[in-house]
């Protein structure tokens, strides 16, 4: 039995984090694809957990070795999917979750085209500002790209199979596990 890849984007800020913690409790049968970055960890984050942190050079070295499934390049920051790590998980008939931004997306839609695809969409753009605002991770300038960045991906949604507004996480995470269920069976796990 195959398992099936469930593609999770959204802007910077939409809460995509906190959903899939809210996804992962109710449905601990899902599994997650950690991707690897060459960004700095932030407070809280872990090595081999919230993701595989790596140098330019380590990045492009498994590159080169077609290691990645997807890759893209986010706020300055290159960030890559295992291919590896996803294949043996779906061999193993686990139902996985990317949760990658919307290049990292088309790449995938191209590759593996019978992927479920999930945009979350922030209830409004002010609500998203706020957020971002209120991590407090950025400064003026980035939360000016990272503003372009969302209008940017929120004008991609169009292409994906499902839309979840993020007004409420527990709401968004159950709308998730119910269109998982839908297209992988009454039992997601």
């Amino acid at each position: 039995m195959s398992g099936r890849l469930i593609v999770l984007s959204g802007p910077s800020g939409v809460g995509k984090d906190t959903v899939l913690h809210e996804l992962f409790s109710r449905e601990p049968q899902l599994r997650y694809s950690i991707s690897y970055t060459t960004r700095p960890p932030r407070p809280g984050e872990v090595d081999g957990v919230s993701y595989t942190f790596v140098d330019d050079e380590s990045f492009r070295r498994l590159e080169e070795e077609g290691e990645f499934l997807e890759t893209a390049t986010v706020h300055g920051n290159r960030y890559g999917t295992s291919r590896r790590r996803v294949q043996a998980m779906l061999a193993r008939g686990e139902h996985v979750i990317l949760k990658i931004d919307v290049q990292g997306a088309a790449t995938v839609r191209d590759r593996l085209p019978e992927a479920i695809f999930i945009f979350l969409m922030p209830p409004s753009l002010e609500v998203l500002r706020r957020r971002l605002r209120d991590r407090g991770t950025d400064d003026d300038d980035s939360l000016a790209r990272r503003d372009a960045d969302a209008m940017r991906e929120m004008a991609e949604a169009e292409r994906y199979d499902h839309l979840v507004v993020n007004d409420s996480v527990e709401r968004a995470a159950a709308q998730i596990l119910d269109i998982v269920e839908a297209s992988c069976g009454a039992n997601a796990g």
